[in-house]
């Protein structure tokens, strides 16, 4: 093996030791609790180290944002089924992003933690795009199939993604972690949320 390429693999592994410490420090006290030093500390490696492979705190919580927000597109994509009605995607879409935060927490409370992704951050981050997109995708099969040609595509996006997130923020608020399965509340949410797609509202 040449030297460039050794020194690379080296590399390589550093800031994947650095990401997997990272992770095992978010799990154990939180996102709030990462720090440089900490992660240091915990390779054994000097601060310097790091700051070679990320530039800051927030480089290290922005590779799971992105990483979440791309899990969390696929999740949704999966569940999508062009041969079923519509609205049931929309359903499903719902109760899949309800379980992801519920199983993946830690990774939904960084993906959250500075609150909703702004329009600037839909456009420019692409694994917050793609899941936007997926939403854009089962929103307007819902209108098409309903005959609805007047829903505003990128305002239903914006109020289906704020009230999924909004019931996923009550349940951390309330009870520090997410039930399984998604609660009454939320599917009646759902079921109001579809109604004005097919209704033309």
């Amino acid at each position: 093996m040449k030297a460039t390429d050794k020194k690379a693999e080296q590399n390589a592994a550093l800031k994947n030791e650095i990401i997997a410490q990272s992770w095992a420090i978010i799990e154990e006290s939180g996102w709030q609790a990462l720090s440089i030093r900490r992660i240091a500390e915990a390779i054994e490696y000097s601060v310097p180290m790091i700051y070679k492979h990320f530039e800051n705190k927030e480089a290290i919580l922005e590779h799971f944002i992105k990483t979440g927000f791309q899990a969390l597109a696929e999740r949704l994509a999966s569940v999508l089924n062009p041969s079923a009605p519509a609205t049931e995607q929309v359903q499903e879409l719902a109760k899949a992003y309800w379980t992801f935060a519920a199983s993946q927490t830690k990774h939904y409370e960084i993906m959250y933690g500075l609150g909703m992704p702004s329009c600037e951050a839909v456009n420019n981050v692409a694994e917050i795009k793609q899941m936007s997109n997926v939403m854009m995708q089962a929103i307007q099969a819902v209108g098409e199939e309903a005959g609805n040609g007047t829903i505003d595509h990128y305002l239903k996006v914006k109020t289906f993604w704020s009230m999924l997130h909004g019931f996923m923020a009550i349940e951390l608020f309330s009870h520090n972690q997410i039930q399984e399965a998604p609660t009454a509340t939320f599917r009646d949410a759902i079921d109001s949320f579809i109604f004005t797609l097919i209704n033309k509202k």
